[in-house]
């Protein structure tokens, strides 16, 4: 059942993404309200096939490639529908649709992958530090997108190319804007998240560091956040300088979900 519901979610996601790039091309409120429509119905089906499988299972599976990338997939989703509804940002649903897709669609690709139940990640501490960190990279990918489509304008700009496009999305400072707000809000996010998964460390290997190889990729994508932040509030960065960081964040945050938890043996491995 979770599997069908999982199908039905990634099928509305792209109609979704589809639906943004008809808005982007034809400007049609049509396109637009469907587009949201779907990729809203799409997170609730979402929803409902993890809670599906939180029921099945009486717990949350956090140690297989398949649901890290579900629960990453609907947490994205979830952040920009509701960065959405407060600051009405659809020009960033051309690229967390297609993303979002993307990502469910490997969770379903590896969920042949699925491994037994450990029960060490049955504790608070972990579920803290696994939905603060999600919660953390949802809105550091905002925050990419938001970079991406800044620097896409830049370069058009640079080279002089207007096009009609450009009047369907926002002005560059809106855009460094929603950069900053979702690195601020994300943030705090990940340092919560990194201090709860130390009181887990601690309670299995007796100490906060043991070297492993998760633990030193987060401290330095945490790093490059502290950067971002530091050099926005002590030497005013804005623009291209911040949406570059952002950028290389969110690259290192994709490699360390999927790469270093697959290849590099370790409590965050998912093997092989």
């Amino acid at each position: 059942m979770a599997s069908i519901l999982l199908k039905t979610a990634l099928l509305f996601y792209a109609v979704s993404s589809i639906c943004y790039t008809c808005w982007l091309l034809h400007a049609s409120e049509k396109s637009e309200n469907i587009a949201r429509r779907t990729l809203v119905m799409g997170l609730t089906i979402h929803i409902i096939s993890l809670l599906h499988r939180y029921i099945e299972h009486g717990y949350l599976q956090i140690n297989n490639i398949h649901d890290i990338l579900s629960i990453l997939s609907m947490m994205i989703v979830g952040t920009y529908c509701a960065v959405d509804k407060r600051y009405k940002v659809t020009f960033l649903g051309l690229v967390i649709a297609p993303l979002s897709f993307v990502v469910l669609l490997g969770s379903s690709a590896a969920i042949t992958l699925l491994r037994d139940y450990d029960p060490r990640l049955h504790n608070v501490w972990i579920y803290l530090h696994t939905a603060l960190a999600f919660a953390g990279y949802a809105l550091f990918t905002i925050s990419a997108g938001a970079s991406g489509i800044y620097l896409f304008l830049t370069h058009k700009l640079k080279k002089k190319r207007p096009s009609s496009i450009f009047q369907k999305l926002p002005s560059l400072e809106k855009l460094d804007s929603i950069v900053f707000l979702c690195i601020t809000i994300g943030f705090p996010m990940l340092t919560v998240a990194l201090v709860a998964g130390s009181f887990v460390a601690i309670g299995q290997w007796k100490d906060f560091w043991n070297l492993d190889i998760k633990q030193i990729w987060s401290v330095v994508i945490w790093l490059i956040y502290a950067c971002i932040l530091y050099g926005r509030h002590i030497f005013g960065w804005r623009g291209r300088r911040t949406a570059l960081l952002s950028l290389a964040g969110i690259a290192l945050i994709a490699i360390g979900s999927v790469c270093v938890n697959v290849w590099f043996p370790g409590f965050h491995s998912f093997g092989r």
